[in-house]
């Protein structure tokens, strides 16, 4: 019986690694690849058509998204490349001087094409063409290939969807919010006591470090955003963007404040000297508010990345429940406050702006101004979205899609009449 769990067990861990984004985006290229170059020695008069392959390796990219734009810039790149060299064969053949008059034809060509990144593909394309003898008996084989790499990369996303990146956005979200966890309680817990001017400033400088982790986490959101886009595989890619990022945006502020936070800890620990940094009671009472903001910030991580139709509500409630407790011990660590300043009026803008920043994280993990801001964004990208592309919205709403993102229940709220 122990051998069959610790078989099952090695299974179920080998299907969810062949699961992994990375692994299924590796399998899609090397079929992709493998497809076209079999396709193209039917087709195409070249021996060995590596062209072929090497364009549907380059098409076939993270998202189905990047895989159609990238396919339709990277055959005009080529096929430009193509008619550059052909021109050049007609007029001057290959000398060191014409190569060099070649390259910046089609660097030229390239930026003018438009085709972005591609266009070092262009010069590319050019040279290998004009660099064979029977030119124009190789530059439309190699149209021909390219052509072939690229319908084969764009089929492959049909057939074999592209792998979704929001649950390691989701991840990365959730790991950004346990590290802001872990500072404030590092911090709450100095509050309590006496804690000297280095070592609050060790903690701003932690605070400071938290903008990496923001930058990465923006990185693979970013991604996610991207795998949403024309994926067969996923509905209501819009609101699944929306609600990542609003809920990054807050995660954001949150550190922004907590930054703060610390720089007013660290003058108050300056100002204070060999004193302790509250009053006993008093910084008992900041390390449990901290300590309960830092349980929100996780559990709101845990809301934006729940599955919107799957917990939702039960996420929402434990996240108002949390915020309840800390504004009530908010309130009371005001009094506290209060009565000290009367003792020590020269520290009371420390005191009123550690009051000041609780408040700000407390307001911005809100349910309520939460529903609002993520409304709000639905309604501001909706309607770039008809600007940019007025005749698909109009079809959209024939076919009377419009509303299937409001009408979803996602534990937000629903639109507004």
């Amino acid at each position: 019986m122990h051998d069959v769990r610790e078989r099952t067990a090695a299974l179920g861990r080998l299907v969810t690694r062949y699961r992994e984004p990375v692994v299924v985006q590796t399998l899609r290229s090397a079929t992709a690849a493998t497809i076209a170059y079999v396709i193209a020695l039917r087709l195409s008069p070249e021996p060995a058509p590596l062209t072929s392959p090497l364009t549907a390796l380059l098409v076939v990219q993270v998202t189905f998204y990047a895989t159609l734009t990238n396919g339709i810039r990277r055959v005009n790149a080529v096929v430009a490349g193509v008619l550059v060299a052909i021109a050049f064969s007609l007029l001057v053949g290959l000398t060191w001087w014409s190569l060099a008059l070649l390259i910046v034809a089609s660097l030229s060509v390239g930026h003018l094409v438009r085709v972005n990144e591609y266009v070092a593909e262009v010069a590319i394309s050019a040279m290998l063409v004009l660099g064979v003898t029977t030119v124009g008996f190789t530059a439309w084989a190699r149209v021909v290939e390219t052509l072939i790499g690229a319908v084969v990369g764009m089929a492959c996303n049909l057939l074999l969807p592209p792998p979704v990146w929001v649950d390691k956005a989701g991840e990365s979200i959730e790991d950004l919010a346990r590290r802001v966890r872990q500072l404030m309680l590092r911090m709450g817990e100095e509050a309590a006591g006496r804690v000297s001017w280095e070592l609050a400033a060790e903690r701003l400088h932690e605070a400071r470090r938290l903008d990496q982790h923001i930058a990465q986490v923006d990185a693979s959101l970013r991604q996610a955003e991207d795998s949403l886009r024309l994926n067969p595989r996923v509905k209501e890619g819009l609101l699944h963007r929306v609600v990542l990022r609003t809920g990054l945006d807050t995660l954001e502020i949150c550190t922004v404040v907590l930054r703060v936070l610390a720089r007013s800890f660290t003058d108050l620990a300056k100002a204070r000297g060999s004193e302790d940094l509250f009053p006993e009671e008093t910084g008992a009472t900041v390390e449990q508010l901290l300590s309960e903001i830092a349980d929100a910030i996780v559990s709101f991580a845990v809301l934006v990345t729940t599955d919107l139709r799957q917990n939702a509500e039960s996420a929402e409630g434990r996240l108002a429940a949390e915020l309840h407790t800390a504004a009530v011990t908010r309130d009371r660590l005001a009094e506290q406050l209060q009565e000290e300043v009367r003792k020590d009026w020269e520290n009371w803008h420390f005191m009123g702006a550690v009051l000041t920043e609780v408040n700000r994280i407390i307001a911005e993990l809100d349910t309520e101004h939460r529903t609002r801001r993520l409304l709000e964004e639905l309604d501001r990208v909706s309607r770039e979205q008809r600007a940019r592309l007025p005749r698909m919205s109009r079809l959209r709403e024939r076919l009377g899609m419009q509303d299937d993102l409001w009408r979803n229940r996602t534990g937000f709220g629903e639109r507004s009449p």
